[in-house]
């Protein structure tokens, strides 16, 4: 049996929300009842962070590789970070893994392509929605990313960083994260939404409530994970 190794932590509320879901879906796949073998290397959130906020993309490159190699080291044959925001060096870290990574990036681009998507909002923390790496990988794919307002992009980093990742979820940013969903697919036409941070899905629980359909990128990964582990 192949054992998975997670980076979580990152932040810890989806750590969790990963390691229910992974169950769950191995065991549906698996009618004897097993558990997948799972190893969870939790680091530390704010460090993470801190390289990001710096823009110190290689420091954080280096911290990532550390913790993977623990994985490795503890004898997982494959591996994914629990989060969006550390995909901004998922190149890099990919490159030098020691044991394939799986990235939440290109499992929900495989993911728009099915549901023949062509045109997608994207909501999470800043770096996400300033960041390159979705639209690199989309772009490939034929699909146009489409980000929210200035504004309303402040509104939803404060509220992700403040909130979100603190495990405190609540209704009035519901709604308000819900009627930008709902601007963008009156006045920009997107076709779907993709949830590009992994507590957005703790938040938005229903999978149509602005309109437009999500894309859990939670939910996205782990099916791609427990496909991996069972190949």
């Amino acid at each position: 049996m192949k054992t998975l190794g997670i980076i979580g932590g990152i932040a810890p509320a989806s750590t969790v929300d990963y390691y229910r879901q992974i169950i769950a879906a191995y065991r549906e796949q698996r009618p004897d009842g097993s558990y997948p073998q799972l190893i969870i290397n939790s680091i530390d959130l704010n460090r993470m962070l801190s390289f990001v906020y710096a823009n110190e993309l290689e420091k954080l490159a280096d911290y990532l590789s550390a913790e993977i190699q623990k994985l490795a080291d503890a004898g997982a044959d494959l591996g994914l970070m629990a989060s969006n925001t550390p995909h901004i060096v998922f190149t890099q870290l990919s490159a030098g893994s020691p044991i394939p990574l799986i990235s939440i990036v290109e499992s929900t681009c495989n993911a728009a392509k099915q549901m023949g998507l062509k045109k997608l909002g994207l909501v999470g923390n800043r770096f996400i929605m300033q960041g390159r790496f979705y639209p690199e990988v989309f772009s490939k794919a034929g699909i146009t990313l489409v980000a929210p307002h200035g504004d309303e992009q402040e509104y939803i980093h404060e509220k992700y960083m403040g909130e979100l990742v603190n495990e405190n979820f609540l209704a009035e940013t519901r709604e308000r994260i819900l009627a930008i969903l709902q601007r963008m697919k009156e006045e920009d036409g997107i076709e779907g939404a993709i949830l590009g941070g992994t507590e957005l899905p703790l938040l938005l629980r229903n999978p149509s409530a602005s309109g437009v359909p999500f894309l859990n990128t939670t939910q996205i990964h782990v099916q791609a994970a427990v496909e991996r582990l069972l190949a």
